[in-house]
């Protein structure tokens, strides 16, 4: 098959292009390589998935360039069968400082990505969305996507406002077009400014973890391996076309106890440190997977604590190339 991921060389769009390619499809990746993280982590990315398509029976093709050309997306989309939109401007605290790029970025490109899928009639557009939409009232714990949508970040109002013009594309286009919700995704390759990838890479250097606030935030962390799962599941059924979708572990942690875990497994002698919380930061996300399950057999893998092992397993066997991109984000 002919795939299409943008945002192929983030964290979760480095991992659908890698399993892809590696699965013998023919993989385009259209990334910008945004530096709001490290430019060297999505450069790895990008190694990572030319090699699958080397070895593989797969193929691998990098583009550089931007979901806001409109004329690029159609070059590219029009070569394709499939397109998995993971590109988006990410970061939910840094959308307060500057909305309209998430707007120009999110929303703007993902229609780019929807019109140019309708003119050249795509096999499937799978995109991206987020638990941000849900904006984390705990009275409707856990979330189900018949739940009101109520963001509280610039961030999370462009990912429902790109989830809301994919359903609406697929009602009035007939466009084949799911729209995901990923709650907190993390992994192999994660981006170094999340909460794990800080707690494990400060517990090692003997730093207390930081954690923003009082700690009892609620998080449903979902494994990068059962993103992966979901994504590929939509290459073989259209049974979830103009759907939204869940996609998360099912089970919740909060951030103090995962503090805790993550140093008592690495450096048990620590104390912890607290900072202010960000007045954007979610109070809680926990995900109702029952429609996923339904109608993808979705099943995650891992609980956080089966997951959090292997990252720090992997975190440890990578620490030569992969702390330096934490340590300076």
């Amino acid at each position: 098959m002919q795939i299409l991921v943008t945002g192929g060389a983030g964290f979760i769009g480095g991992h659908l292009a890698e399993h892809f390619a590696t699965d013998g499809h023919d993989v385009v990746v259209l990334d910008n390589l945004d530096p709001y993280y490290s430019v060297d982590l999505k450069r790895h990315n990008i190694g990572v998935g030319r090699a699958a398509g080397t070895d593989g029976e797969g193929s691998y093709e990098f583009v550089e360039g931007d979901v806001r050309d409109a004329d690029l997306v159609e070059e590219l989309v029009a070569d394709a069968e499939y397109v998995f939109h993971e590109a988006a401007q990410a970061g939910v605290r840094t959308s307060v400082e500057n909305p309209r790029k998430y707007d120009a970025v999110n929303v703007d490109g993902t229609l780019n990505v929807l019109d140019a899928a309708r003119d050249h009639g795509i096999e499937r557009v799978v995109v991206a969305s987020s638990s941000s939409v849900y904006g984390g009232r705990e009275e409707y714990l856990p979330f189900s996507e018949t739940d009101p949508a109520m963001p509280v970040s610039p961030y999370g109002a462009s990912k429902l406002a790109a989830e809301r013009y994919t359903c609406a594309y697929a009602d009035v286009y007939d466009l084949p077009a799911v729209a995901l919700r990923y709650f907190t995704v993390y992994g192999p390759r994660m981006r170094p400014n999340m909460a794990i990838t800080n707690f494990v890479s400060r517990a090692i250097n003997g730093d207390p973890p930081v954690v923003y606030g009082d700690g009892s935030q609620i998080r449903d962390f979902t494994y990068i391996e059962d993103i992966v799962t979901a994504n590929e599941t939509l290459l073989s059924t259209d049974a979830a076309d103009g759907e939204v979708l869940n996609v998360g572990s099912s089970g919740t942690i909060d951030i103090e106890t995962l503090a805790i875990e993550i140093r008592d497994q690495l450096a048990p002698d620590l104390d912890l440190a607290y900072a202010d919380r960000h007045d954007a930061d979610a109070e809680a996300t926990h995900a109702d997977i029952s429609k996923a399950r339904e109608i993808l057999g979705y099943e995650p893998t891992r609980s956080i604590r089966e997951g959090v092992a292997e990252f720090i397993e992997w975190y440890q066997e990578n620490r030569e190339w992969y702390e330096p991109l934490v340590l300076e984000s």
